[in-house]
């Protein structure tokens, strides 16, 4: 069963990064811009990325949606994320609870703006801009200069997040949920008898489409474990064949093999000394 969070604040306008400010226009171009299939932004922590898949600076998830709204006078950036398990313990242990985001102002050719890279750490607001304040300060000795996927990326100020999960219900729960807002339509006892006999024809037929939909899922699930089934059956008919004639190989000597003689020692009157 898939998981998904709630959307929650990874960035507001003005929060100072690296001596610039996240302009309005950016956030707004972020939400507008983000497409998990244009470029699927990953959460990482601390703003590293490593190459191995065991490394603790491995990926935790990725970036799903990104929308902006307007709150207080001030635009402000929301994410929805598709957590890896990891990252949902870390969440649950108190671990990880702040969040900065990695955007580059102008990204590939399209000069906009997009969201490039999530990081949690735990690191809290205060501590975060006083660090971009000295990066700023001191370009050279920026600790992040080597975390960025682009130099003009910029990250933001950390700020606290809760992160709340939803679990996404497989096609089961979803056929369920689908007949509870059917049967939800027969709760009014205000209409009268032909308006309900209008709504018994309709939501009939949206129960056989949705059956029929199902059916047809089911159908195509079946065809495929057959298919799986066949490839398996296949496999293990050609791994048996092929364990048989290494056998075979493992057991043969090669063309003028000869036995290795016994060990004689090194006994100066020549005679022969048993080899045990």
């Amino acid at each position: 069963m898939s998981i998904k969070s709630k959307k929650f604040r990874v960035a507001t306008e003005g929060a100072t990064t690296d001596g610039r400010n996240i302009e309005r226009s950016w956030l707004v171009q972020a939400a507008k811009n983000y497409n998990p299939k244009t470029f699927g932004a990953r959460v990482n922590m601390e703003h590293l990325r490593s190459i191995y898949p065991d490394s603790a600076f491995r990926s935790y998830g990725d970036i799903v949606s990104v929308e902006a709204k307007e709150e207080d006078g001030k635009m402000r950036l929301y994410a929805e994320i598709a957590p890896l398990p990891e990252l949902v313990q870390l969440s649950k242990a108190g671990q990880k609870i702040y969040t900065s985001i990695e955007l580059n102002p102008k990204f590939a050719d399209t000069g906009e703006a997009y969201l490039v890279g999530l990081a949690v750490t735990d690191n809290p607001a205060s501590l975060g801009t006083e660090m971009l304040s000295f990066a700023a300060q001191n370009p050279k000795a920026s600790p992040f200069a080597s975390r960025k996927s682009h130099p003009d990326a910029l990250f933001s100020e950390a700020v606290e997040i809760e992160l709340a999960f939803d679990e996404e219900a497989e096609d089961g729960g979803k056929f369920s949920a689908k007949l509870r807002e059917i049967l939800g339509k027969f709760s009014s006892k205000a209409k009268g008898d032909d308006a309900r006999m209008g709504e018994v024809v309709a939501v009939l037929e949206e129960v056989a489409d949705t059956v029929a939909a199902q059916d047809a899922a089911f159908s195509a699930q079946a065809k495929r474990t057959d298919t799986m089934g066949r490839e398996l059956a296949e496999l293990k008919k050609s791994f048996g064949e092929m364990k048989v004639i290494v056998d075979k190989i493992d057991k043969t000597p090669a063309p003028g093999y000869t036995q290795r003689p016994p060990a004689t020692g090194s006994n100066p009157n020549g005679a022969a000394q048993t080899d045990c």
